[in-house]
């Protein structure tokens, strides 16, 4: 990946819609040499899809809250991980280090939308334990920035 492929990236983050026109404008090749690099960029993985950023709060789920979770001895890691990537309210679900097995991104409409969610992981007996703490707002909050990775 070099410099222009890094500049096509973060025009594509800014604003997926841009036309392979303007891209070429801003970076100095021509609408099908930038359509060639965005091509190689997602084959590679580099670029893992073209989505839209949507707010959360405006399809009402405006409550963001983080939850650890302690897989219970008797829980099957493989089903939870299939049930984490099958729930629209769960944002991002990683496997982590330390006390914890999870730590889980969800955004809800309201708290008793949250406990009911919780309810669900209890009653599917994945947890063994859980600590959720709730976003009182959010100072950066966005997608990754492919300009803010170390070059080679």
């Amino acid at each position: 990946m070099d410099e222009i492929d890094r500049k096509i990236s973060n025009l594509l983050a800014e604003d997926a819609r841009r036309s392979l026109a303007d891209i070429g404008a801003v970076v100095g090749l021509s609408a099908s040499a930038v359509n060639e690099r965005i091509r190689r960029l997602a084959a590679s993985g580099a670029i893992r899809k073209f989505t839209v950023d949507a707010d959360p709060a405006a399809f009402g789920r405006p409550v963001l809250a983080f939850v650890w979770v302690a897989l219970a001895a008797e829980a099957d890691e493989a089903a939870f991980r299939a049930y984490a990537r099958s729930q629209p309210t769960i944002a991002e679900c990683h496997h982590v280090t330390g006390p914890w097995s999870y730590l889980v991104k969800v955004h809800v409409g309201s708290l008793a939308d949250l406990e009911a969610f919780l309810s669900e992981l209890k009653a599917a007996r994945f947890i063994a334990r859980s600590e959720t703490v709730i976003a009182l707002s959010s100072v950066v909050d966005g997608p990754f920035d492919p300009t803010e990775v170390p070059r080679d």
